[in-house]
């Protein structure tokens, strides 16, 4: 099989699970108890009016109706009404979505660019007091919960030491004439770093031991054992063949960590006030509002499913012996 034919296929498997999982969300939201419109209605109608409403949002068809009509909007995006503000759910999230892409990239980047070297690190300092000590520091960091690490972080570098911000994405009251100058303006990136180190501090541990356990597995390979024959020096022999070789397998986890990224964006969101896809798909759950929260589940699903499809690639074009099959 061809990158081609193997490009269709993973397409059209990324097609058919991203509409499992709506018809997924949507029966699972509709077997919820309580009544989804109870917010929007309140208690200030009649019921020819409360009637209305759900003929608005179309609550009044037949479930088969309704999943057909849902279905075929996904494919314009069109994720319908919320419950509780009666606004396009699309607008509602569009701004989120940035938001939740610019945290969980720059902190997936400095997982990665803390982790692969810490983990070369750790290979190159094997058997030693470094090394293990290195190895249990990572797996605490890895264990140490989000909301945990979070809170401790605002005490510190807010509360305590005033360094950073505690929370939201830029001072109140200050507006932007578009997304781009908001993600550059100072403001932003002071607000930016805490969160993002905080997750990143989270998920570094995967590429890091995965780095070590590579390198010391490629260190055993007799190409190593040559490049030393060849006078070649150890550093440079861990640069340029040992560490390039076990770079792969981390491509690899690059989807792992885009997952990690994804289910702590929820968390991470709601401690820091960040105004993104997890804290609103939060906000929509607890306020029985499943446009927005069906909205929210589907693009964080499609996030790691491009992800997913972004790894297989750059793991066949950095590693020319995988065949598409």
């Amino acid at each position: 099989m061809g990158l081609k034919e193997f490009v269709t296929r993973r397409i059209i498997q990324i097609v058919v699970l991203y509409f499992a999982i709506a018809t997924m969300l949507f029966f699972l939201f509709r077997a919820a108890p309580g009544d989804p419109l109870a917010a929007y209605i309140g208690t200030g109608f009649t019921e020819e009016q409360a009637a209305q409403i759900r003929a608005t949002f179309g609550l009044d068809q037949p479930l088969h109706v309704q999943y057909w009509k849902y279905m075929t909007s996904l494919v314009t995006f069109n994720f319908g009404l919320s419950y509780i503000t009666g606004d396009p759910v699309w607008g509602i999230i569009q701004d989120r979505i940035w938001n939740t892409l610019v945290l969980m990239g720059t902190s997936v980047v400095l997982a990665y660019l803390i982790g692969v070297p810490f983990g070369a690190y750790l290979a190159w300092n094997r058997g030693t007091k470094r090394e293990r000590f290195g190895v249990v520091f990572a797996l605490i960091s890895r264990s140490a919960p989000v909301f945990w690490t979070g809170l401790l972080g605002i005490w510190i570098f807010s509360f305590k030491l005033g360094w950073l911000p505690a929370g939201s994405m830029s001072q109140p009251g200050v507006t932007y004439s578009s997304k781009l100058a908001q993600f550059t303006s100072p403001s932003f990136l002071r607000h930016l770093i805490l969160p993002a180190l905080v997750q990143a501090f989270y998920f570094y541990s995967l590429p890091a031991l995965l780095m070590r356990n590579s390198m010391l597995e490629v260190m055993n390979e007799d190409f190593v054992d040559f490049a030393e024959l060849k006078g070649i020096s150890d550093f440079a022999v861990m640069l340029k063949h040992a560490a390039r070789n076990a770079l792969l397998p981390i491509v690899t986890a690059f989807a792992v960590a885009a997952g990690f990224a994804v289910g702590g964006s929820v968390v991470l969101e709601t401690v820091f006030a960040w105004p993104g896809l997890g804290r609103e798909m939060v906000r929509a759950v607890i306020a029985n509002d499943y446009p927005v929260a069906q909205a929210t589940f589907l693009i964080l699903a499609g996030l790691v499913l491009i992800a997913n499809f972004l790894a297989d690639l750059a793991y066949g074009y950095l590693d020319p012996r995988i065949t598409y099959d």
